[in-house]
């Protein structure tokens, strides 16, 4: 049992890693339940899928701006106060709901929205980094456990943020759920503000605003392999998929929404447990040596082939094994996609330099929020004008772009940044 002495006990390196994953965990139930929120509430009051998946552009939107500019602003004043002001902003948000249902217009929501998306991304952006600063020098396998279980946990949590959403709904209503969440969130921003290091990430020599755009070659390259491999996921997943449930299928709401959290919290855990699935369970692969980017172009390879499957599935099979096709080859896109998505973030905390490490973590998650951008407007898209199995073809091309891009990362070595 863990008590107050074993926890002293702990070395300063695990204690901040506890902290900063219990605030990445409390924000990111937040950020979970609130989609759900609005989701459920804005189709409630009969606004069309498409147009309920508009009101989260501008979350999308600020995500690219956000991890842009945050690393460079983490780099300079701390990573401890980036993910304060990144816990203030979704308290902040929030709390910009919970006004008279008359005032909830469109403009009102998205700008909320857009709040919610700073603060996202400058809680996950340091989090992720200032695991560089928390994991001894070289000890690769060390680092490619804790970016697992990090990354794994918060996606799992998000799941169940789903629920908790819909839970609340059904509990308190839509005003008294994101009071309630405002609440708790606020304890634990003073949590985080009371009991983080002053210096986490901070830089040695203050970066300028004009190094925001990384130099690294492998750290381009990578980052535009995730631009590709997250818009792959969402341009069938965020709208085209919901509604083709809805709409196709004949399933519920509660069912398309149920199905799709569970989804998530699988695909955290499969995320969580990517080192044993590749090998790496001490940190090594069978051959001795940690992830590389051929593990990327593999893995990448992989995946390209389950959406063009489920695309091909869908066109030619019996009607009678839609369902089928549609759950199973979603499954197991997600367990692939997890795994590419795990060794990703693994390999760029493992590319960033060690003074600053949130400058290349941030450049590296802007490029993950324009996937995402670009894969929800293609999502509603391309479903629009062409179907479901337009978008898995889109899909398959994109992660094979992914796939292409990882072919001349580092293997076996790390840059010289």
């Amino acid at each position: 049992m863990v008590n107050g002495q074993t926890i002293k006990q702990l070395s300063p390196e695990i204690r901040q890693y506890l902290i900063v994953t219990g605030n990445y965990w409390a924000f990111t139930l937040t950020d979970g339940a609130l989609r759900m929120l609005v989701v459920l509430h804005f189709h409630l009051l009969g606004y069309s899928p498409l147009e309920v998946a508009m009101l989260f552009l501008f979350y999308e939107f600020f995500g690219v701006i956000t991890n842009l500019f945050g690393g460079w602003l983490g780099a300079r004043i701390g990573l401890n106060r980036t993910m304060s002001i990144g816990l203030f902003l979704q308290v902040a948000a929030l709390t910009m709901l919970a006004v008279p249902a008359a005032l909830l217009t469109i403009p009102w929501v998205m700008f909320a929205q857009a709040l919610s998306g700073i603060a996202k991304d400058l809680n996950k952006m340091s989090a992720k980094s200032s695991i560089k600063g928390l994991v001894s020098a070289g000890a690769e396998g060390k680092l490619y456990k804790w970016v697992a279980l990090l990354t794994g946990s918060k996606n799992a949590l998000k799941g169940v943020g789903f629920f908790l959403g819909g839970l609340l709904l059904t509990i308190l209503g839509f005003k008294g759920a994101v009071i309630a969440m405002a609440g708790a969130l606020a304890m634990v921003w003073v949590f985080c503000l009371l009991t983080l290091k002053q210096d986490l990430g901070k830089a040695k020599n203050k970066p300028k605003f004009s190094e925001i755009f990384s130099k690294s070659a492998s750290i381009n390259q990578l980052s535009a392999a995730r631009l590709f491999l997250f818009g792959a996921r969402d341009v069938w997943f965020v709208v085209a998929l919901p509604i083709y449930l809805g709409d196709a299928l004949g399933w519920s709401t509660s069912e398309v929404g149920g199905f799709m959290a569970l989804w998530v919290i699988g695909y955290g855990i499969v995320q969580a447990y990517a080192p044993k699935i590749t090998g790496c369970g001490s940190g090594k692969t069978e051959s001795g040596e940690t992830p590389d980017g051929r593990s990327a172009m593999l893995w990448a390879t992989l995946l390209a082939v389950i959406p063009a499957t489920i695309a091909l599935a869908l066109m030619y099979l019996d009607e009678s094994l839609v369902t089928l096709v549609i759950v199973a080859g979603l499954l197991t896109f997600g367990a692939i996609f997890a795994i590419n998505s795990s060794l990703h973030s693994y390999l760029i905390i493992s590319y960033a330099k060690e003074d600053g490490a949130s400058m290349d973590v941030g450049f590296y998650y802007m490029a993950n929020a324009m996937g995402r951008l670009i894969g929800t407007v293609l999502s509603g898209y391309v479903y629009q004008v062409a179907g479901l199995e337009a978008c898995l073809w889109v899909s398959a091309g994109f992660v094979a772009l992914a796939a292409f891009l990882s072919l001349s990362l580092p293997r076996h070595k790390y840059p010289d940044i």
